[in-house]
């Protein structure tokens, strides 16, 4: 195992050395690991479920996955924020985050487990319940590992490569289901990569460990008391929050119904084999940009331009779907949302960082930033299905999205501190540690379609 473990002050401590690669690259492949689980069912099998039991229970397809999608994101939205805070007063041997990403790693692979041999509506929804809350006690972990490990200037840059392994675990999760050979083999293979694709990073690279005199006295009123963060204390965090929700409801309200566009709207004749073609395309335009945006925001030490102007190309992208309802158009948009949302991954996840109050509560706090992305999951459905079912369809969808991603864009300009904070850190080059680079693991440093 390579230590690059540290004191119980260095746990609570604002991280100064710059992480190495390996480090990154293992925690990036675990986040991957998580987006297989998440995105294998909502792209392809809990599509392909529903369709299997709307028919008889009263349902249409459309409805049937909007509520399970939604129950399983109300699931996320308390889940996230809860085992955050739970990591963040955790002092075992193995450290604050790493017994989590295991726990909720293996607690998810046996989940869809339990997802694939559902026999109906209810089985189905509770097993994705479950599916929800374990991937979330390991993904509240895995961010928050970053504000623990990572310093302000090298934050852009790592966002880019857990955002590279975002989309590549989209793709990977939406290839699995798509290849595998029926549903139950589809939720095999995606169990199987959630539960190896963390193993690198919890086997090889030590986490700081909280002492118990760092913890603080246990109550349940402040445990919950603590999960309001005061928009008015704290306003930075409350835009980035507000800016986050909208940018990812707009790109909820393209996502939700991809399959059935693609089968009922533009009559591809496997609408399956389509969607994992506009995801392996926005993949490859995503890739492209998402590290590059977050080191390019490190280099000049600015974050609020490149959000906006990403969150505007989305809006351009997602009103051609309205406009430009061809297969065509739609290659083209999902090519464009691409270029997007590489950008918006990075350096939103870096702007998140920038803005959390307390070192004590970072697993906490971005748990309730994660909320954003979660929220966005219930609000979706009941804004979509109304749309397409009576009030015009997915032309006029695609309009709402769109409204809805420029107003997220706009209103990142109302984040006054951030890029100040971040140009007044000053850059590092090579740290004496031991005779090792700058970037190489040691002690105190380590290293779309979404």
């Amino acid at each position: 195992m390579t230590t690059v473990g540290g004191s119980a002050t260095a746990a609570l401590a604002e991280p100064a050395e710059r992480v190495g690669r390996g480090w990154t690259a293992a925690l990036s492949l675990a986040n991957g690991a998580i987006w297989v689980g998440w995105f294998g069912p909502l792209q392809i099998l809990l599509a392909s479920q529903t369709k299997d039991f709307a028919p008889g229970s009263g349902m249409s397809k459309e409805t049937m996955l909007a509520w399970v999608t939604g129950a399983g994101a109300v699931v996320s939205l308390v889940s996230n924020p809860f085992f955050g805070a739970l990591s963040d007063r955790t002092t075992a041997r193995r450290g604050r985050r790493t017994p989590w990403i295991v726990a909720g790693a293996a607690g998810g692979a046996l989940s869809l487990l339990l997802l694939a041999e559902a026999g109906g509506v209810w089985s189905m929804a509770a097993a994705w319940c479950l599916v929800q809350l374990t991937l979330n006690a390991a993904f509240a972990a895995v961010t928050a590992a970053v504000p623990d490990r990572v310093p302000r200037l090298q934050r852009g840059a790592v966002g880019g490569w857990l955002g590279a392994a975002q989309i590549l675990g989209v793709v990977g999760g939406t290839g699995l289901a798509t290849t595998a050979g029926g549903i139950r083999a589809g939720y095999l293979a995606c169990a199987v990569c959630t539960a190896v694709g963390v193993l690198p990073y919890v086997l090889r690279y030590e986490d700081l460990r909280l002492a118990e005199e760092d913890r603080p006295p246990w109550s349940w009123r402040g445990f919950l008391a603590g999960f309001w963060l005061s928009p008015r204390r704290h306003p930075d965090l409350g835009w980035a929050w507000l800016t986050r929700f909208l940018i990812n409801l707009s790109n909820s309200l393209v996502l939700l119904y991809l399959l059935y566009y693609l089968r009922d709207r533009l009559h591809r004749p496997d609408p399956g084999q389509g969607v994992l073609i506009l995801t392996a395309v926005n993949s490859v335009t995503l890739m492209a940009t998402v590290v590059v945006g977050g080191v390019w925001s490190d280099r000049v030490g600015r974050r609020k331009p490149f959000v906006v102007w990403s969150g505007l190309l989305m809006a351009v992208a997602t009103a051609a779907l309205a406009g430009w309802q061809t297969w065509p158009g739609a290659i083209v948009a999902s090519a464009v949302l691409g270029v997007g949302f590489g950008v918006f991954t990075s350096v939103d996840f870096a702007l998140m960082t920038d803005v959390l109050p307390k070192a004590l509560d970072r697993g906490k706090d971005l748990g309730v930033i994660n909320v954003a992305n979660a929220l966005p999951q219930v609000a979706a459905p009941a804004l979509a299905a109304p749309i397409v079912t009576y009030l015009g369809g997915y032309r006029v969808l695609y309009v709402v999205a769109a409204v809805i991603g420029v107003a997220g864009s706009v209103l990142v300009g109302r984040i006054r501190g951030v890029d100040q904070s971040v140009r007044e850190r000053p850059r590092r080059g090579r740290t004496r540690r031991s005779g090792r680079r700058a970037g190489s693991p040691g002690p105190g440093g380590s290293s779309g379609w979404t």
